[in-house]
């Protein structure tokens, strides 16, 4: 008798998304093959039907495979029907779960696209993918694909609907800059801290025009604080300085944006190499009373998903190279990548994330380590 895995039990809600009584082989052993192959390296459906004709043995100790292995097209078929936005909707659930037992509730959310799924000839543009990342938890929460002619304004709403906000801190670049969105985070039960830019010309106007006020005064009467950390490393030297203003004066539609507390300036300096150096100001609205350092902290926490996930998925996982095209496949294989990443993320040791896989390639044992978190 198979053993079932507890990872899926968050995904048996799924439905099957093929004819009831025309399938060999159950949507589970579908899911549980491809997770089980992506952790060991597999980039594609035809390297997932590799792993699963060369790791029979041991994956009939958790799955029904009397009628034997699936084909790759199986795979992609069964991918390309599947439900993307019950797919992800599974994997926030059982992220949400998850991290509700680790400490600390800062979420960034930050897009990304897969230029490999892109078809110019055929007009289809590459997937953009909208995904939170648990700051402190070093997690992937959620992921949604933006709409084929949309843009993360749309993207943003759905995956906070998937989200437990409640003490969360919510951060998102300029395009997450929108009243609606804020007054989602709020009645959710969290707050925000949102960057601003050109796109809300007013707003980002006034922001400046506090700060050139309260800088001619030195800040003299105005409720400010500041905090500045400097880092060298890779023959890179970067210096931030930040300073938030609590309860700003001439902000004229503060009342649009709903519990608005705090403005902040991040000043930037930073000098690679031999090049010259580059200086950069940043502004964000934050709805939480908190002081400059709280805010520095959080934004170098939001900027930390370049390298702690875009940057893993590109050169760990190849997804800028995945050339699925198929959108609904394309979207299905990434949220997989996701779990996968946080499965092998999650696993003790010191070795780096490819080392992992490869080392989960090898020997089934580690293998079976992994997916039983």
């Amino acid at each position: 008798m198979a053993k079932s895995l507890p990872l899926f039990r968050h995904f048996r809600t799924l439905q099957d998304p093929r004819v009831a009584g025309r399938t060999t082989h159950s949507l589970e052993a579908i899911l549980v093959i491809a997770v089980c192959a992506v952790i060991a390296g597999a980039s594609d459906f035809q390297e997932i039907a590799i792993f699963a004709d060369k790791r029979r043995d041991w994956l009939a100790r958790f799955l029904d495979l009397s009628k034997g292995i699936p084909a790759h097209d199986t795979f992609e078929r069964v991918f390309a029907r599947l439900d993307p936005v019950a797919f992800q909707g599974c994997f926030a659930r059982w992220m949400n779960a998850w991290h509700a037992k680790l400490t600390g509730k800062h979420l960034a959310l930050d897009g990304k696209a897969a230029c490999g799924s892109a078809r110019p000839s055929k007009n289809f543009r590459a997937l953009h993918l909208v995904n939170v990342w648990a700051t402190q938890a070093n997690l992937c929460l959620g992921v949604v694909a933006c709409d084929q002619n949309s843009n993360e304004i749309t993207a943003i709403p759905r995956l906070l609907e998937l989200l437990d906000l409640e003490g969360a801190l919510v951060s998102i670049d300029a395009i997450g800059c929108q009243k609606k969105i804020v007054e989602q985070i709020i009645d959710g039960g969290g707050d925000y801290l949102i960057i601003v830019k050109e796109n809300q010309e007013t707003l980002y106007q006034e922001i400046r025009a506090c700060f050139d006020r309260a800088q001619e005064k030195n800040f003299e009467g105005v409720k400010s604080s500041c905090y500045g950390k400097e880092e060298t490393g890779h023959g890179r030297e970067e210096a931030r300085h930040y300073v938030v203003i609590e309860d700003p004066d001439g902000i004229s539609s503060k009342e649009n944006w709903p519990e608005l507390n705090v403005i902040g300036m991040c000043y930037s300096e930073r000098k690679d190499g031999d090049a010259e150096r580059t200086f950069h100001t940043r502004y964000f609205i934050g709805s939480k009373r908190a002081k400059a350092r709280y805010y520095g902290k959080a934004m170098r926490g939001h900027w930390r998903v370049e390298n702690n996930l875009h940057w893993r998925l590109d050169v760990v996982f190849g997804e800028d190279d995945g050339r699925t095209a198929q959108r609904n496949a394309a979207t299905n294989f990434a949220t997989v990548r996701r779990l996968a990443l946080n499965l092998v993320k999650q696993e003790d040791s010191e070795m780096s994330v490819a080392k992992k896989r490869y080392a989960a390639s090898l020997d089934t044992d580690y293998l079976e380590e992994i997916i039983n978190v």
